[in-house]
C-alpha cells in the first residue's frame, strides 16, 4: 500500500458501494467505507425498496374494488398508516443489519460520518485523515427542490414522504418522473384526493410516447387528477393547510405538497473541486468506461455519475471497478439494452429503445402493439387497458424495444431483456409458443405491423 491506510477508502455505503468493497476485499484488498447514515443507501434506506413495500399496501384498495366484480361481498374497511410505517421501517432496519453484515464479513471496516476528499488518496472525516491508493465515490443522489416561493418552506421530498406522522387527505405531487408517478399512485392507492401536476403534455418524458399516452388515461381513470403544462409559482399556508399556485392561474388547496422534480449527485461538501475532479455541466461526475475521473486515483460509481440512474446499474459498476482494480478481471459495464421499471398504479416497464428515439437515430422500424382488457378486467369491470409494444428493425428484424404498461410488466419485461440482450428478431419471437392465458403471450402473438 505503500504507506497508506487502506488500499481502498468507499464513500458510501449505498448498493454500489458495499458491493465495490465487499468484493475488492474478497480479492484481497483493505478495504474502509465511510458512511453518514446506516449501511443500505438511496435504494434500501429512501427509495426503491422502502417505496415499493407502500406500493404493495397501496395496491390492497384496488384488489378490494376489483374483488367485488368476482363474487366478493364489498365490506367496510379501514387502514393503520401509523402501523404500515412501522413495519416498513422495521424491515429497513433487518435489510441495513444484512449491508453491514455483509461488510462485516467481507473484512471491510465501517467509519460513521461524512467524508470529504482532501487530496488524491486522502479523505477527513469528523477531522481525521486516512489515506487509500485508491478513492471510490459512491455517494448517490439526492431530491432536487426547485427555487419557486414558498416551496422548500412548505413541501416534502420522497425523502419525508417514506416517513410520513399520516396519511394526507389531498395532496399535490409536483413532476412526471418516475417517482412522482410512483408516489401519486401511492396516496391515491391509500384514498387520499391525488393531483400531479407537471409541466408537460403527458407523464414520464423519456418513455415510449404511446406508454405515456397509455399510462396517463390509465392513471386519470384511477382517479389522479392531472394538471398537464403547469408548473408551480408559489405555495402559502402551514401545517395543516397549503394553498399551491399553479402557472394556469388555478389554485390548489392540499395538506401535503411533494416535489418530485428530478434528483442531482450527492456531491456538496465533497471537495471535489480542491481535488480537481472534473465535473459535468449538471453538476456529476465526469467517468470514463472504467469509472474512472480525472484524478487517476479517485474512481466514481452510481448515481453520482449521472450515466443510468438504476441500483443494478450501480451494483454492475461496483462489481467491475473491484474486479478490474483488484481481481485481475479487467471488464467494463454495458450500458446498453438496461431494462428499466416504473412501479406506478398501472406499472411500466421497457428495455431498448423508443419509437422515437428509433426515428431520431434514422433507423427504419416497423412496430408491433396490442391493447386490451386484461382478463382480470373483464371480470371486475375495471376498464383499464393492457399496452404492449415491440420495436423491429426493418432491415434485419432484429427487436430493438419492448414496452409495457399493465400488471406484472416488471417481471414479463426482466425476461424480455434477456431475449433483447441475446440479439432476439422478430422471428424468435414468432417461433416462441406462448404460456395461456397470460398477457405475456401477446409478446409472441404479434403479427401484423402498425401502419
Amino acid at each position: 500500500m505503500a504507506g497508506y491506510d487502506y488500499d481502498l477508502i468507499t464513500i458510501g455505503a449505498g448498493s454500489g458501494g458495499v458491493r465495490a468493497s465487499r468484493i475488492a476485499a474478497q480479492h484481497g484488498a483493505k478495504v474502509a467505507v465511510i458512511e453518514e447514515d446506516r449501511p443500505g443507501g438511496t435504494c434500501v434506506l429512501r427509495g426503491c425498496v422502502p417505496k415499493k413495500l407502500l406500493v404493495y399496501g397501496a395496491q390492497f384498495s384496488a384488489e378490494l374494488e376489483d374483488a367485488i366484480g368476482f363474487g366478493w361481498q364489498e365490506v367496510d374497511t379501514a387502514h393503520d398508516w401509523g402501523q404500515l410505517i412501522r413495519t416498513k421501517n422495521t424491515e429497513l432496519d433487518r435489510l441495513a443489519g444484512i449491508y453491514q453484515s455483509l461488510l462485516d464479513k467481507a473484512g471491510v471496516t465501517t467509519i460513521s460520518g461524512r467524508g470529504m476528499i482532501t487530496g488524491p488518496n486522502s479523505v477527513t472525516v469528523d477531522g481525521r485523515t486516512i489515506t487509500a491508493e485508491t478513492i471510490l465515490i459512491a455517494v448517490g443522489g439526492w431530491p432536487y427542490m426547485p427555487d419557486v416561493p414558498g416551496l422548500s418552506e412548505h413541501a416534502i421530498t420522497s425523502n419525508e414522504a417514506l416517513d410520513l406522522g399520516f396519511r394526507p387527505d389531498e395532496v399535490v405531487v409536483y413532476g412526471s418522473g418516475y417517482i412522482a408517478v410512483e408516489f401519486a399512485g401511492i396516496f391515491n392507492g391509500f384514498g387520499a384526493k391525488t393531483h400531479l401536476v407537471f409541466r408537460a403534455d403527458e407523464p414520464l418524458r423519456g418513455f415510449d410516447r404511446d406508454i405515456r399516452h397509455a399510462f396517463a388515461e390509465a392513471v386519470a381513470e384511477r382517479g389522479i387528477i392531472l394538471h398537464p403544462g403547469n408548473t408551480i409559482t408559489s405555495v402559502e399556508g402551514d401545517d395543516v393547510s397549503k394553498t399551491i399556485c399553479l402557472s394556469d392561474g388555478s389554485q390548489i388547496s392540499a395538506d401535503t405538497l411533494m416535489v418530485a422534480t428530478g434528483r442531482k449527485p450527492n456531491v456538496r461538501g465533497l471537495g471535489l473541486e480542491d481535488a480537481g475532479v472534473a465535473m459535468t455541466e449538471s453538476g456529476a461526475i465526469k467517468v470514463d468506461a472504467e469509472s474512472r475521473t480525472s484524478v487517476p486515483s479517485i474512481y466514481a460509481i452510481g448515481d453520482v455519475t449521472d450515466r443510468i440512474n438504476l441500483t443494478p446499474v450501480a451494483i454492475a459498476e461496483g462489481h467491475a471497478f473491484a474486479d478490474t482494480m483488484y481481481g485481475n478481471m479487467p471488464r467494463v459495464v454495458d450500458h446498453q439494452n438496461v431494462a428499466s421499471a416504473v412501479f406506478s398504479m398501472p406499472p411500466i416497464a421497457s428495455v431498448g429503445i423508443s419509437e422515437d428515439d428509433a426515428r431520431a437515430a434514422s433507423v427504419s422500424v416497423r412496430v408491433y402493439e396490442a391493447s386490451f382488457r386484461a382478463m382480470k378486467n373483464t371480470i371486475s369491470g375495471r376498464n383499464e387497458k393492457t399496452y404492449m409494444k415491440l420495436i423491429v428493425a426493418a432491415e434485419d428484424e432484429k427487436v430493438l424495444g419492448v414496452h409495457m404498461m399493465g400488471p406484472d410488466a416488471p417481471e414479463i419485461i426482466q425476461g424480455m431483456a434477456i431475449a433483447i440482450k441475446a440479439g432476439a428478431t422478430k422471428a424468435d419471437f414468432d417461433a416462441t409458443i406462448g404460456i395461456h392465458p397470460t398477457a405475456a403471450e401477446e409478446f409472441v402473438t404479434m403479427r401484423v405491423a402498425r401502419e
